[in-house]
Formats: C-alpha cells, structure tokens, sequence
C-alpha cells in the first residue's frame, strides 16, 4: 500500500508541475514599452514624485493647472539650453561668439512633448478630459509664452509654415505624348 501512496503522491507531484508548466506558458510575456511609453510612464511617476514632495503632499485629485506651471518652472534647473536675457550683448544672436552667463533652461520643445506625454497620462490613469490640468488654456498661454521668449533671445523667429496650395489654374489638360509636342 506505501508504493501505491507513493506512486499516487509522485504521479500527483507531476500534475501539479505539469499544470504550473502550462500556466506559465499560455501568460502572454508582455511586449517592451515604446520609447514613448516608458517615456511616458517615467514622466508621470516624476510628475507624481514632484506632488508627493510639495509641503503639504498634493493628491492627483487636487492637482490643477498651477501645479502643473510650478512643476515647468521647477524643471528648468534641470535644462540644457541657454536662453540669453534681455540685458545680455549676445540676446537676439543665434550663435553667440563667447560664453555668457544667462541660465540655461529646459527648450520650449521639451516642455511641449512632457506636457502632451502627461496630458495622455493623466487620462490613461482615470482622469477626464474635461479636468485634465495639462490640457488646460493656461499651459498652452505658458508654452507659447516660452517659445517667443526662447526664439527672442535666439534670434530666430518661429513662424508657420504656409500650407502649399494647388495652383492648377483652369481646366485640367494631361501631359501631351512626345509625337504631339514634335509636330
């Protein structure tokens, strides 16, 4: 009876891995995030970070535009790109022939990318559109804000690119055949 116990718990053994075998085959491996995605993620954990760190901690739920504008002020310490003040010699000079000491701050592209990357974050993580803090007219004011002072201090205008239009004039002929143009 011992051996029939034994080839009953040995053979219940192998089930058992058998069936733990199988679960973690059919688990589908999940694919590697996107540059954009895991871009995406590390901006909301740091924009969550940066609300926890605020005295007293802001929840998600009470965060509004004016976090949001702190938080893009706050992350200019961090930038890389010169932006020349208004009493500098080299303000207005695309590429200025000295160094200078005017702070660096974060491109107003940057700050554009972050801010589309958190608003679908936000709504990703439960929140409407209708409440969404990084979709708000403030953000954009802030943003365009920054990128004429960024193109002042540069030198260089943003300006729209014109949208070429079609100018067919009149009826449309098709290309004339060779033979045609000879004679």
């Amino acid at each position: 009876m011992s051996a029939e116990m034994h080839n009953e718990s040995a053979s219940s053994s192998r089930a058992v891995a058998a069936a733990s075998d199988h679960r973690h085959q059919q688990q589908p491996v999940p694919a590697p995030l996107s540059r954009y995605e895991s871009q995406k993620r590390r901006d909301w954990n740091t924009f969550g970070q940066y609300l926890k760190n605020q005295t007293p901690p802001v929840s998600l739920s009470l965060c509004n535009f004016n976090h949001v504008l702190e938080f893009l002020r706050y992350l200019d310490q961090f930038g890389k790109t010169k932006v020349h003040l208004h009493g500098c010699i080299f303000f207005g000079q695309p590429d200025p022939p000295a160094p200078c000491t005017c702070p660096l701050r974060q491109a107003w592209g940057s700050l554009d990318a972050l801010i589309g990357r958190l608003r679908a974050a936000y709504e990703e993580h439960g929140g409407s559109p209708e409440t969404n803090p990084f979709g708000s007219g403030a953000i954009r004011v802030y943003l365009r804000e920054v990128k004429e002072c960024q193109a002042k201090a540069r030198g260089i205008p943003y300006t729209k690119k014109k949208k070429k239009k079609n100018q067919l004039k009149g009826p449309h002929h098709p290309p004339k055949s060779l033979k045609q143009l000879a004679t």
